[in-house]
């Protein structure tokens, strides 16, 4: 069976559209809420940011809203919004079953 596109996200993802439910990003601002958010435990390089920023936006999840010389900022979309919150979901019920006594 073909597996659906992002189906379970990677950490990276997660993140990345988690930056993007806080407010509109460009790349600098990503790495920095993620640095922040996770205390530095997640890194993402350019490389990996910027392959899944295109992804995202070849999949509409996040929508490029401005340019400014070769910065490029961001805003998620409502479908990338239900994403994040299906993934959120999905999170939450693994950490639930963990707990549940057998």
């Amino acid at each position: 069976m073909a597996k659906k596109a992002f189906e379970g996200l990677t950490e990276s993802m997660f993140y990345i559209l988690m930056a993007f439910t806080k407010s509109e990003m460009c790349g600098i601002d990503i790495t920095q809420f993620i640095a922040n958010k996770t205390k530095g435990r997640v890194k993402i390089g350019p490389g990996t940011l910027y392959t899944i920023l295109a992804r995202f936006e070849e999949e509409k999840m996040i929508a490029e809203i401005a340019v400014q010389g070769r910065k490029r900022i961001y805003q998620i979309t409502s479908k990338g919004l239900k994403l994040y919150e299906d993934e959120l979901l999905r999170l939450k019920s693994c950490i639930l079953d963990s707990e549940e006594a057998d």
